[in-house]
């Protein structure tokens, strides 16, 4: 991708956040960036082609800072704690009206982008959790396929329906309570150790471990 693309995403995708993708036009992409209609489809077929580039782009993005934090020396219970800040800030940054229009207006799309994001968050969840049993951190019998799953459904789930507003979304309650009660389920008496002297030591006041 060259730096005249780049700036297009980068632009577009500002648009698509403020206006949503159903009310912003080709022409208004080319007027934000003082171009011709014709020289923006010299790089890219179509809206949808745009659009699909735009969300590619910000799924690497999410990898890239999801995998700077397993390459990280951490265990599994720091590791786990810094993908959950991760995962707080994509949080703020969702927009449910850009995620309905893709939804209604780019069905295939749509579901490109849910499986690549699905399979993404499922590998980290997943490796997560074969990395704290090989340290002891979390319980041996542990079944690291059927935990992933249902980890990543249920937080799916949190992005699917009205059950939390987007003031709750993005706010420390999310991260905290989905935190404690993933890891409670899964922590060995050993992790259960060490994640106390753990929120000890960031002072984590808002966690606790029963």
């Amino acid at each position: 991708m060259d730096q005249k693309e780049r700036l297009i995403i980068e632009q577009a995708q500002k648009l698509y956040q403020r206006y949503g993708i159903k009310s912003v036009t080709m022409d208004d992409v080319a007027s934000r960036l003082g171009i011709s209609k014709k020289t923006l489809y010299e790089h890219f077929r179509d809206k949808e082609d745009l659009v699909r580039q735009i969300l590619l782009r910000e799924q690497d993005s999410r990898y890239g800072f999801i995998s700077s934090v397993e390459h990280k020396n951490l265990n599994a219970i720091e590791e786990l704690f810094e993908l959950y800040k991760i995962i707080h800030t994509f949080l703020k940054e969702y927009n449910p009206a850009m995620e309905y229009d893709i939804h209604k207006y780019y069905p295939d799309l749509f579901m490109e982008i849910k499986y690549i994001r699905r399979k993404h968050f499922f590998e980290s969840v997943h490796d997560n959790i074969l990395k704290g049993k090989k340290e002891g951190f979390y319980r041996k019998e542990l079944n690291a396929k059927i935990i992933a799953k249902l980890h990543v459904h249920s937080t799916e789930s949190i992005l699917t329906n009205d059950l939390f507003t987007q003031e709750e979304l993005i706010s420390f309650k999310i991260l905290n309570e989905g935190f404690v009660y993933h890891i409670q389920g899964i922590l060995s008496e050993k992790g259960r150790q060490f994640f106390k002297k753990f929120s000890e030591r960031l002072n984590l006041s808002r966690i606790s471990i029963v």
